[in-house]
């Protein structure tokens, strides 16, 4: 079926993107859960576009939606289901998917408590602090939910967090902090990620040192392996939450791997989140796939990807709620799509998931814009703007603004003759250096009254979208075999830099020696 699309790609790579874009811009907009989405500026024409979409039925898009949401096995390597969404139902489930969604009603209830104060520290006194440890998956979501809404925060909780095995990391998440009135959440889907051990560790210590055989009431520990978890409390009992294994590290953002930030929040706030998830939910599952945001999205990421051959997709957040956005999908869909072999060990045909990166709009017009305007790749990037439009009109007025003129001259460029017409005292040297050669594709997303759940709706619908994309290049979006083999080579390094043991590799051999100085 690629070999169909590219014809379509060869032939509207002759026609100017602004040309295309002329011819595109009165569709409608992709609506979905309070969203808006414009994907009129693509190198795409009413053939291409119409040949993508047949290219999604005969991949069985709305199949592998159905499957998704019917809790089949789509993750062949655990065989297991992803389920992820049953977490943000709105409404009782059945089977596994309703355990599933029963798993984070008590950290929501508990987060409750704590904010109460029917939950205490040791002392009887409140909890003042929350020290979050985790990593991956378990870190980047609640952070991203956490800087988007610290201005719901109470002001009665310090919230830190800590991932990095860097001792500086936890040093810096436990300064200033009384541990008698801190509360140390860890969160490991096996109980036995490394990093997160050795600072859970670390953290216990620094408990035990100010209360004692108490410290395990200043414990919650999020996990799939209670049983791990326990032994590790040594006969102790703590706060003990689960993260069923049928949700993926990365898609457990919904879970009670944010407790922390039902805490900081609220659970009202959380729930709000749940709920925005759960309407993008009911569209991706109902709409038609000319109509469904998450299946247009995928098709636009496999067209990009793996028929035009855009090795990168750039994230340009105007909302500075969603300044970490970059860094969270980063993980989801790099992690998720980031292979060449399907689960059946065949290796796929064309290129797979681009690299994705970016930031937050207009700060980075500062720095990697000239590079995106100006440099000698032309890169897709996508615009997300949803600001807080109830604050200072004159700064919406100026953010908009610029996200407007940004995926404008990405698209439209400058041209020699209008950098002369515009500035005729320039000399032709410096009108040269001036021009823009345009054609940069653009995805525009919009929403007008952001909060959290419109959070909820984006994140859910990049899920999706992630998902779905993996169907069409034919991988498991739910495995990380090569993070895996990273962790696995890290073990077996460890010796060696401790000087018990040699490594194999001569290159590798050479630089401990280097990093030991000697």
């Amino acid at each position: 079926m690629t070999t169909d699309l590219k014809p379509h790609a060869d032939r509207v790579s002759q026609t100017s993107l602004k040309t295309l874009a002329d011819a595109r811009a009165s569709s409608a907009p992709l609506r979905a859960a309070g969203w808006s989405i414009d994907l009129s500026r693509h190198y795409l024409d009413a053939e291409a576009e119409e040949g993508l979409l047949r290219f999604g039925r005969v991949s069985d898009l709305q199949s592998a939606a159905d499957s998704l949401f019917a809790g089949d096995i789509v993750n062949p390597s655990e065989s297991r289901p992803a389920l992820h969404w049953a977490l943000r139902a709105q409404s009782e489930l059945s089977g596994e998917a309703e355990t599933v969604r029963q798993s984070v009603l008590p950290a929501l209830s508990f987060a409750r408590d704590v904010v109460s104060g029917s939950v205490t520290s040791s002392t009887g006194l409140p909890f003042n602090a929350v020290l979050h440890i985790g990593i991956g998956g378990s870190d980047f979501g609640p952070r991203l939910i956490a800087d988007a809404f610290e201005d719901k925060a109470s002001g009665n909780i310090d919230l830190r967090f800590c991932a990095n095995v860097d001792p500086f990391d936890l040093d810096r998440g436990m300064h200033g902090l009384d541990p008698t009135r801190t509360l140390v959440i860890g969160v490991s889907k096996s109980f036995g990620t490394e990093e997160t051990l050795y600072n859970l560790a670390r953290a216990r210590t620094w408990l035990e040192e100010s209360v004692g055989d108490q410290s395990q009431q200043h414990l919650a520990l999020v996990t799939a392996n209670p049983d791990r978890a326990k032994a590790w409390l040594n006969g102790r009992e703590a706060h003990v939450f689960d993260m069923p294994l049928s949700v993926g590290g990365r898609f457990s953002l919904w879970s009670a791997a944010s407790l922390a930030c039902m805490i900081y929040l609220g659970a009202d706030t959380f729930e709000g989140i749940l709920k925005g998830a759960a309407e993008m939910d009911a569209h991706v599952r109902s709409a038609p796939l000319e109509e469904n945001a998450a299946m247009r999205l995928a098709l636009l990421d496999y067209w990009n990807a793996t028929i035009r051959n855009e090795k990168m997709r750039v994230l340009l957040a105007y909302a500075n709620r969603l300044r970490m956005l970059p860094t969270y999908l980063q993980q989801l869909e790099m992690e998720s799509n980031g292979k060449t072999v399907g689960p059946t060990g065949t290796m796929v045909s064309g290129a797979t998931a681009p690299a994705l990166w970016g930031g937050e709009g207009s700060v980075g017009q500062h720095s990697y814009h000239q590079w995106l305007h100006q440099g000698s790749q032309d890169v897709p990037c996508e615009f997300i703007l949803a600001p807080d439009r109830s604050r200072d009109p004159e700064g919406i007025s100026a953010l908009t603004a610029h996200a407007l003129a940004q995926a404008e001259v990405l698209a439209n460029g400058r041209s020699f003759d209008e950098v002369k017409q515009e500035e005729p005292d320039l000399s032709d040297e410096v009108a040269r250096q001036k021009v823009h050669a345009g054609g940069r594709a653009s995805t525009f997303l919009v929403h007008n009254t952001f909060g959290p759940a419109a959070f909820g709706a984006l994140v859910a619908l990049y899920e999706h979208r992630t998902y779905l994309a993996g169907h069409l290049w034919q991988l498991n979006p739910f495995d990380q075999w090569g993070v895996e083999r990273g962790k696995t080579m890290a073990s077996r390094l460890k010796p060696a830099v401790e000087g018990t043991a040699a490594a194999d590799d001569a290159v590798t051999s050479a630089l401990i020696t280097m990093i030991a100085g000697d």
